[in-house]
């Protein structure tokens, strides 16, 4: 008779719960399960918290309003760490903010030169650790290859290669670097290197995205599919954000390079 009383109290809450994840097309409880109306199944109440909030953006070309997923990452952590997939996602997005602000520039800069990938026999190293780098004058920066004379053929050549529109002279184990002149041309050519390195990003940041869904999909004989599906959609949000992130850089550089 007690344990009657103590269902009974439960009813209209479980009743409410029960409709409003028929309606948002949530996870319910599973048939049967006794102890969501004794003291709470934990797998129960996990799966009713996971929530969908519908956005009020509408839809590309439909007007629908499209559906957008907000679970809180304390309930899924056995699955996948939702925050860490967040922060490789952001990772990505800064390298490419750092490479924006490091090698598309109109104006080229010692501290440009840095990171050009230098490949010699012993390996690949940044320029800076090969050679020491210089300004000598508005239009020439030098590289004094000194320490390791036998790298200068590579250095030039990386140099050379780097997508930043250099000529390098070689003079000994000196590399001079003339600074070309900002030409229309130039500043094109580096809107497509721009380009170039946003659709590099955003393959890592597929990656990233695959690697996350992957995760999540080990766990599909462990709990529903419900929240499997809701887990892709909250990763695949993540993906369009950071995404979105960088087409903002990009067309800032682009409008910063051509006017």
């Amino acid at each position: 008779m007690a344990m009657a009383l103590r269902c009974f109290r439960h009813l209209h809450s479980l009743l409410y719960c029960s409709s409003l994840a028929t309606i948002r097309r949530l996870p319910q409880a599973p048939a049967g399960c006794p102890a969501l109306l004794l003291d709470g199944c934990r797998q129960c109440v996990h799966q009713v918290m996971l929530t969908r909030q519908l956005a009020t953006k509408k839809a590309k070309g439909k007007g629908q309003a499209q559906a957008r997923v907000n679970i809180s990452a304390a309930l899924v952590e056995d699955i996948i760490n939702l925050e860490e997939t967040n922060e490789d996602m952001q990772a990505v997005v800064e390298a490419l903010k750092e490479d924006f602000n490091r090698n598309i520039s109109v104006r080229t800069s010692p501290g440009a030169l840095d990171h050009i990938v230098v490949v010699t026999k012993d390996g690949k190293f940044p320029l800076n650790q090969l050679g020491q780098i210089s300004l000598k004058s508005p239009q020439l920066i030098v590289v004094n290859m000194t320490n390791f004379p036998e790298s200068t053929a590579a250095a030039t050549k990386a140099i050379r290669e780097s997508g930043m529109n250099l000529n390098p002279e070689v003079d000994g184990t000196l590399i001079r670097v003339p600074i070309p002149k900002v030409t229309r041309e130039h500043r094109e050519s580096l809107a497509k290197l721009a380009k170039q390195s946003t659709n590099k990003s955003k393959d890592a940041l597929r990656k990233v995205r695959s690697k996350s869904v992957n995760q999540v999909k080990k766990f599909k004989s462990k709990v529903s599919e419900d929240t499997i599906w809701l887990l892709e959609k909250q990763i695949q949000q993540m993906a369009d954000s950071a995404a979105a992130e960088m087409d903002k850089l990009l067309a800032a550089k682009t409008k910063e390079l051509l006017g």
